[in-house]
């Protein structure tokens, strides 16, 4: 068992799982470790094998800043230097890179376990990861759902979690997600919404918004128009925003998707809560592919990574934007450091 020995430290700490090695996660990985900006303020525990990420180091030609312990060596954090927990379980010729395969996706699940375990042993604040391949790991673990479901079975958490879309200045939250579209009706009721609005208002307050404004996106199209398209936006969202600003939630809405987004842009609001998955993913991803982060809200400690995929068909290529990801470790910091001046 990994042991720390500056629990005691004041600067915040992120439990970094390398993601999916077939993809780009070993070159974003590196590149996340060679910026200075992610380990001048925080402790980083990065969880992988050392040769998956030197070969990532190769390909984006960037030299990290870390230091290299295995899986049961004590974690000692210096300022400006990640620590690397080497957990020598795949060989970088063992195999292909832009393939879907189980063993990548095996070795991409143990390093979100060991991260998610550093967390709950309370050596880290927040979890990060480069991207997973979801097919990948399906391949491994069969029953896997996606991040949230493995997540809250791994932690015993029974409580109310959810995802979140980030862009530097706009934030997405969504009623439901990976749902079939034909079953979304009939999942949007008061208690569903008002638990997504609590969710939106906590989880952008713990990274730092006072009063985030949060705009109500209607389920049907023009709202219902009065009821001609539908009555969950009368019956079900209206009530619930009424309800929800009585509760001192700064919510507005409903209104129509495909002008919410146009107004949340222009300033009026920091957040937009849709209905569900692709309603809010297509918006947030024309405004900001490259910069979008993906937050998973809700448990005891956030959980953040890059919003876009494992990337096969660029892979080992070198070309791999890391903006994404270095803007995903920007938020894990000032959620980590948020939760220690809370508890402090």
């Amino acid at each position: 068992m990994l042991t720390t020995v500056n629990q005691g430290s004041p600067r915040p700490g992120i439990a970094l799982a390398m993601g999916c090695p077939a993809g780009i996660a070993p070159e974003l990985t590196a590149r996340v470790l060679a910026d200075d900006a992610v380990t001048r303020d925080t402790d980083v525990t990065v969880f992988g094998d050392r040769r998956i990420l030197e070969r990532g180091a190769q390909v984006a030609g960037v030299v990290p800043r870390m230091r290299i312990v295995g899986p049961d060596d004590p974690v000692a954090h210096r300022p400006g230097e990640a620590v690397f927990v080497d957990l020598g379980h795949l060989a970088p010729g063992s195999y292909p890179s832009g393939e879907t395969l189980k063993a990548a996706g095996g070795v991409a699940m143990e390093n979100c376990r060991r991260a998610i375990a550093f967390a709950v042993a309370g050596r880290a604040d927040v979890v990060a990861w480069t991207p997973f391949n979801k097919a990948a790991m399906r391949l491994s673990h069969p029953a896997y759902e996606d991040e949230i479901v493995f997540t809250a079975e791994m932690l015993g958490f029974e409580g109310a979690a959810s995802e979140f879309n980030i862009l530097p200045n706009l934030w997405n939250a969504r009623v439901t997600s990976h749902v079939p579209i034909s079953k979304v009706a009939s999942l949007i009721t008061f208690d569903t919404v008002m638990r997504g609005l609590r969710l939106t208002d906590a989880a952008m307050r713990d990274s730092g918004y006072a009063a985030p404004r949060i705009a109500v996106a209607a389920l049907n199209p023009h709202a219902g128009d009065g009821g001609n398209f539908g009555r969950e936006d009368i019956d079900v969202l209206e009530p619930v925003v009424a309800a929800a600003k009585a509760q001192g939630i700064l919510c507005e809405g409903p209104f129509p998707s495909d002008t919410v987004f146009v107004r949340a842009r222009k300033g009026e609001f920091d957040g937009v809560l849709t209905m569900y998955h692709d309603q809010g993913q297509i918006a947030m991803k024309l405004i900001g592919f490259e910069e979008g982060v993906t937050l998973l809200g809700g448990f005891p400690f956030p959980l953040v990574t890059p919003a876009h995929g494992s990337a096969y068909d660029i892979a080992d290529r070198g070309i791999a934007h890391p903006g994404a990801t270095l803007n995903a470790m920007k938020i894990a910091a000032r959620m980590a450091a948020s939760r220690r001046r809370a508890r402090a």
